[in-house]
């Protein structure tokens, strides 16, 4: 018994011992952590966000983001760097701002009616895709590819065995025949070529006929631009005809570590099919993060534009964006009224039109 109560009392006084050592030994790992957190607080300029006006004070163009301070960035390429990539894709491409190449193939094969309105390849039929070079030597691919329902399970089964990811499934038309849908495609690596190649296999599922080199021969827009300009507060563009503009967000954005070029996966855009008498149609969608959303869709229904999807484009992005896609047929100005009335709520600047606004 005696026995016993000694080493009862040897334990007791071991007890505190241990608990004195495994402090003393927790305060450099506590103070380090307050350092690194303190360090990663800083790391980059941030600033509060005001929904509200594009003009509004305060908006911020780089928020914090804690997973990736130091992210890979991109690098300044040519036409040349990528004729490789272009002759596997078989498309011809055009450079925005020198940040990344951008390849389109038009749909023009289809014959879409939607709600009495034969929709044209450049209003909301097209496939395009992105490939932007970075620091590290990697590769960013990304776009849209567009498929009849007939074309949809073959296309995805093909980018699947090419390990290009599909990110979004979805529609940019309301009741339409034949029926279409938009497959958001996604894929990053060292081998641009077997990318494009990949790609080239799923267009080649799809009846999207070849695209001709050089720029498409230029259609009088049957709209008044400068009057659309005045009231989106841009600069549009006569795209074979059509009127388009483009936004995009202020903030950085970065998907999995990688810093997107200016509107790459985050631009908002309008285009405008002219049906006569200052009439069109329009398509398009708007790019937004969460505390936006309500008051976007409030105010395109405010304006009389229809809603047909409301979905991400992508699946790691930070600050996290959701898209809409609209519709509406109408007064082209009126109906760029009521687009100013939702892009007044967004945090985006004006991005012009065309180019990169596919995406």
């Amino acid at each position: 018994m005696s026995e016993n109560r000694q080493q009862d009392t040897s334990a007791r006084a071991v007890t505190p011992r241990r608990r004195l050592l495994t402090a003393a030994a927790l305060v450099p790992l506590l103070a380090g952590a307050g350092a690194s957190a303190a360090h990663a607080g800083t790391s980059r300029r941030t600033a509060p966000h005001h929904p509200g006006r594009r003009d509004q004070p305060g908006r911020q163009d780089e928020p914090h983001h804690p997973g990736h301070p130091d992210p890979v960035r991109p690098v300044p390429t040519t036409v040349a760097d990528w004729s490789d990539v272009m002759k596997a894709l078989g498309l011809p491409g055009s450079m925005v701002r020198d940040e990344y190449i951008h390849a389109r193939a038009p749909r023009n094969d289809l014959h879409v009616v939607s709600y009495d309105v034969k929709v044209s390849s450049g209003l909301a039929l097209g496939s395009h895709v992105a490939f932007v070079r970075y620091e590290d030597g990697s590769t960013l691919a990304m776009g849209d590819v567009t498929v009849t329902e007939g074309e949809l399970q073959q296309v995805s089964d093909t980018l699947q065995s090419h390990g290009i990811a599909q990110t979004a499934l979805h529609k940019h038309l309301l009741a339409h025949s034949p029926d279409v849908w938009w497959i958001h495609v996604h894929a990053h690596g060292h081998d641009p070529v077997a990318i494009a190649r990949g790609l080239r296999a799923a267009l080649d599922r799809t009846g999207t006929p070849p695209v001709k080199p050089g720029r498409p021969p230029t259609k009088p827009l049957d709209l008044d631009a400068r009057q659309l300009d005045a009231v989106l507060g841009t600069k549009g563009s006569n795209d074979g005809g059509l009127y388009k503009a483009v936004f995009h967000r202020r903030e950085t954005v970065i998907d999995n570590g990688m810093l997107m070029p200016k509107g790459l996966g985050a631009s908002t855009a309008f285009n405008f099919q002219p049906l006569g008498g200052g009439k069109a149609a329009l398509n398009g969608d708007f790019v937004m993060v969460a505390e936006e959303v309500q008051n976007v869709l409030k105010a395109l229904r405010r304006g009389g534009i229809s809603l047909v999807e409301l979905h991400n484009h992508g699946l790691t992005e930070e600050p996290r964006l959701f898209f809409t896609h609209f519709w509406a047929v109408g007064n082209a100005v009126e109906l760029a009224k009521a687009l100013r009335s939702a892009l007044d709520v967004t945090n985006v600047v004006p991005g012009g039109g065309g180019g990169g606004g596919d995406l």
